[in-house]
């Protein structure tokens, strides 16, 4: 099995510290935006249970028995308006990026793990 050069080693470091550090620019926005999920999330889900054990919310119309529960709407408004933003995919943004940066690795019979270290595989004999 051929050796790799100095020049092909310092190359395959210097990518693994880009990747590194792409991915760890990316995890502190990552969890910013996941809390804000789970604040949002948690939120809607008080107030949909406050929504729905309203003894009044069977018998008004919808539009007022959501006038009158302003936090659930309010929250429900907010989460449906980060989705379409793509919440989303801010969350689980550093996976997406490893998992890409695997799909592309694998070819060259290389893959990483979610910190963006590289994993040699072994050649395979011929």
């Amino acid at each position: 099995m051929p050796k790799m050069s100095a020049e092909q080693t310092e190359d395959l470091k210097a990518f693994e510290r880009r990747l590194t550090e792409v991915i760890d620019k990316v995890q502190p926005t990552a969890r910013l935006w996941r809390m804000v999920l789970i604040v949002i999330s948690v939120c809607t889900a008080a107030g949909a249970g406050t929504w729905l054990l309203d003894p009044y919310t069977t018998k008004v119309y919808l539009s007022t028995s959501l006038w009158n529960h302003p936090c659930f709407t309010i929250s429900c408004i907010v989460l449906l308006m980060l989705f379409l933003c793509g919440i989303h995919k801010r969350v689980v943004a550093p996976s997406i990026i490893a998992t890409r940066c695997r799909q592309v690795l694998a070819d060259y019979n290389m893959s990483c793990d979610e910190t963006g270290k590289l994993i040699l595989k072994p050649r395979p004999s011929l």
